[in-house]
Parts: C-alpha cells; sequence; structure tokens
C-alpha cells in the first residue's frame, strides 16, 4: 500500500508550512480456550490514514478510511481548515515545532511468523495448556489464549520525510482460579504482563510450555495460606511487580502533556512540576530509568515515534535524579525542555499525544538470593492483581496474587492477598537493593489508556527485581 498511498499524497497535500499523512493497516486475531472449550475466534482489520496541517501558527488533523484520492484530499482540506482556526487560539505557535521529515524503516524480528503454524495446530496448542491447568477439583476456571497483532504504518510529510514501518505483537495469556469454599485465588502467567514483538518463539522466551502445572499449583496452594500480616517491612517485588510500579508511579506523572495540564479533565495531573527537572530526587541513587524504544523484541519498540522523531534510549532518571520528562517534540517546544520521541497515536483515527513506550528500570548488581539474605523481616511479592492511584499519580495502593514472607534472611510461609501502599514522592527513595540482569524480565501491557477520545495504547517495561525499606504492608479482606 506504500507506494499508491505516497503517490497519492504528493498529489493532494496542501502548499502549508508542514503537512503529515499517518496511514495505519491493523489486522489482530485472538485465540482462547477456557475450561477446555474454544472461544469464538475473533479477527478484526483495521485500516485508514490521519493527516496532520501546521500552517501560520496553527494545528489541525483529520482521519478518514477513504484512501481514494477525494477522500485524502477531503482530509487535506479539513486538516487545513482546523489549522487556520486554532492559529491565533492554539497553546503555543506550532510553526515553531522543528518538525522532522525523516527517512527509513523498522520492522519487528520475528523467529517464527504467526501465520506460519496453521489455526489448527495454534487451537490445538491452547487446548492442551488449557488442560494442563485443570490439575485438581478445586480449579474452577481455566483460560489459555493467543492475541497476535500485525501493524504496518507508513509516514509521509510534505518534505518527502517517507517512513515505513511493520510490527508484530504477541500477548500470550495462561490463568488458573481454584477455589474452596468461600475463598478463591488465581494465578496468571507474568500477571498477565508477558507481552512482547515477535513471533511464536516468544512462547519459548517467556516460558509458556512449562508454566500451566505450576501455575494450578500455586494457585491451589494459595487457598490453604495465610493472610498476609500488616506492617511496616521491607519489600521485595519482581519484575511482573515492578512493571506496574514503573508504569504508573513513574511513568504516568512524567508525560509532559499531563504536567501541561492536558489530561487534567479526564486522567487527573501530576505531583511533579516543570521546575523539578534536573535537580529533584526521585529516587535512590540505585534508581537509573531509560526510556527506550530502540529495544528489539520489547512491546513499545519502533524506529519512529508518530511524529515521525528518530527512536533513542535516554535517562529519564539517573542515579535517582529526574532528568527528563516523557515529552513528545511539541510539548518540548512549549514547555522548553529536552524529551524523548514519544508521540503516540492508539490508531489512525487518533492523533499522537506524549505516551510511555518502552520505560525501563536498568539492572543493578545484586542476586535474588543477595536480596533475600539482606532482609530481618519482609515479604516477597509477585505478580499484580490490584491497583489504585490518585488523579495526581502520587498516593498508591497495589495488590499481588503471590507473596512470601522473608524471616532473617530466608524465605519462609507463603501468604495471600498481599498488598502495600506508599507515596510516589518518596517510596523511590527507599529503594535499597537492584537485582541484576539475571533477575531482569521483559514484559508489558496491551492496554495503557489515556487520552480524550480514549486511546489505548501497548507500552514495554523491562525490570529486574528489586528491594525497598520499611514499606506499609497489609493484607487483603
Amino acid at each position: 500500500m506504500s507506494e499508491p498511498i505516497a503517490e497519492l499524497f504528493r498529489r493532494v497535500a496542501p502548499q502549508v508550512d508542514f503537512c503529515s499523512l499517518r496511514f495505519v493497516d491493523e489486522h489482530s486475531e485472538i485465540l482462547r480456550v477456557r475450561q477446555n472449550v474454544l472461544q469464538p475466534v475473533a479477527r478484526s482489520a483495521d485500516t485508514g490514514a490521519m493527516v496532520t496541517v501546521i500552517d501560520g501558527g496553527g494545528l489541525g488533523y483529520a482521519a478518514t478510511s477513504d484512501l481514494t484520492a477525494r477522500g485524502l484530499e477531503n482530509a487535506c482540506t479539513q486538516a487545513r481548515a482546523w489549522a487556520a482556526r486554532t492559529a491565533r487560539l492554539a497553546v503555543t505557535d506550532f510553526s515553531r515545532v522543528p518538525m522532522p521529515s525523516p527517512q527509513g524503516q523498522y520492522a519487528t524480528r520475528v523467529g517464527i511468523p504467526w501465520d506460519s503454524t496453521s489455526l489448527a495446530d495454534k487451537i490445538a496448542l491452547l487446548q492442551r495448556e488449557n488442560e494442563r491447568l485443570k490439575i485438581d477439583p478445586r480449579i474452577v476456571d481455566w483460560e489459555a489464549s493467543l492475541w497476535h497483532t500485525r501493524s504496518r504504518t507508513v509516514y509521509l510529510t510534505n518534505h518527502d520525510g517517507h517512513v515505513e514501518q511493520e510490527f508484530s505483537f504477541l500477548v500470550p495469556a495462561l490463568s488458573a482460579t481454584a477455589n474452596a469454599g468461600s475463598e478463591t485465588q488465581t494465578r496468571s502467567l507474568g500477571g498477565r504482563g508477558l507481552c512482547r514483538q515477535g513471533g511464536l518463539e516468544v512462547l519459548d522466551q517467556i516460558g509458556f510450555y512449562e508454566a500451566a502445572p505450576r501455575l494450578a499449583g500455586e494457585a491451589l496452594a494459595l487457598l490453604a495460606a495465610p493472610n498476609c500480616p500488616t506492617g511496616t517491612m521491607d519489600l521485595l517485588l519482581a519484575p511482573d511487580q515492578m512493571i506496574l510500579q514503573i508504569h504508573e508511579s513513574i511513568g504516568h506523572p512524567l508525560e509532559l502533556d499531563r504536567i501541561l495540564g492536558d489530561e487534567r479533565n479526564y486522567a487527573g495531573t501530576s505531583f511533579v512540576t516543570l521546575d523539578m527537572f534536573g535537580t529533584y530526587r526521585y529516587g535512590s541513587d540505585l534508581l537509573n530509568i531509560t526510556y527506550d524504544p530502540t529495544l528489539q523484541g520489547e512491546f513499545a519498540s519502533f524506529g519512529f515515534d508518530d511524529d515521525g522523531v528518530p527512536a533513542a534510549k535516554e535517562h529519564i532518571i539517573r542515579n535517582g535524579i529526574l532528568e527528563r520528562p516523557l515529552g513528545s517534540i511539541v510539548s518540548q517546544q512549549r514547555a522548553g525542555l529536552a524529551g524523548v520521541a514519544n508521540a503516540r497515536a492508539s490508531s489512525w483515527n487518533r492523533p499522537p499525544i506524549d505516551r510511555m513506550a518502552n520505560l525501563n528500570l536498568e539492572p543493578g548488581t545484586a542476586t535474588l538470593g543477595e536480596m533475600i539474605a539482606a532482609v530481618e523481616r519482609g515479604i516477597y511479592m509477585q505478580s499484580n492483581n490490584s491497583w489504585s492511584i490518585d488523579d495526581s499519580r502520587n498516593k498508591f495502593q497495589f495488590g499481588c496474587e503471590w507473596g512470601q514472607l522473608i524471616e532473617n534472611g530466608k524465605l519462609t510461609t507463603l501468604v495471600k492477598k498481599p498488598n502495600y501502599r506508599g507515596i510516589s514522592a518518596t517510596f523511590w527513595r527507599s529503594l535499597k537493593m537492584v537485582g541484576a540482569v539475571a533477575t531482569r524480565n521483559i514484559l508489558g501491557t496491551p492496554n495503557c489508556g489515556k487520552g480524550e477520545p480514549n486511546q489505548a495504547v501497548r507500552v514495554g517495561h523491562a525490570s529486574p527485581a528489586c528491594l525497598f525499606a520499611n514499606v506499609d504492608v497489609f493484607g487483603g479482606a
């Protein structure tokens, strides 16, 4: 589709300061087997284009699924009209934004393409793993699923910009729910966070084929476990909980459009202010957070963001000090701060806004054993199952599927319904040990929501296990 689209765009692009077209063609397939019963196969296809115009200081955009010359010309006309209407009313002079006109390509590295395995074989795989989850009559609900998406994008500008990108996303899931009387417990694969770019080889990378009996056994073990105790203690978080901690208490509060107030009416604001960058101690010296859309295989990797800015790895927090926001090229112009390549849209019918992509916590040097041995009284938590955070992304309360007490440097009693709470502005300063590369996992989420109208995008997080001191821990009801 790229050559016809490029030719049509050259024909219809208006004579303005800047004009871009972002074409998206996306196909998804979801396969689910629940309680040994194949669920209806869900397939979707979505194709269209967004035209953006900057002219006379204003900005306008218009989307269309009519990819004929007339359809694209109408979108250009509408976008230009909106740019004219906003020219004297916009929050910034958009003509001063240095919009790029890049040329390049990006493609996910795929080992085993999704379509190289027949639908029947993929269903048979899920049925087999589903049956392996049902190891006991007390397993009352069990499910295995695969969600694959192939996405192709073309980004064009009226200054000869031409970028083509092709992505392959895989979201595998396994879960087992056990019940005994009034007690119900669930264990899931990576807290449903083992999402990556790639093909079916991802299943080997994440241990999909070995996980089912273990998850079912852990759900059964939790039925008889005592409740998590309440108190102030050290907290060791596994990577599949760290991703939620990073996402909610670092990622969202550092989105620059949120700091500038754009999200206030919908998703809230941020406790972070513009004057904090460069000086604010966000965490202990061990906290190093990077924005890295260049990491192959992570869920939100890309070559160029949706404003055409080339992907680059940047430190967001270095040795605990806040360095730069998650701000796209437009927000950078508004705030006068350096940001990152993070203008991202959920589809062709949404404009790019400031979003996380791959936001990672860099590994330290500690082994898991060393972190456990350093704890006199504490708890180890895995796999997020609940979260709550205030509208300034500061006070939070998170719950996990699995807890295990740490006493005198050893893992001891299994406990259920473990929860902890804290304040973003101080929680990260209690970081006392960071796991080495061997403790790291690469995870993500397919449904981070933000924006009006809402946009759900894919986000990646890679993190090692981390140890925090003196955290408020409590048990569930």
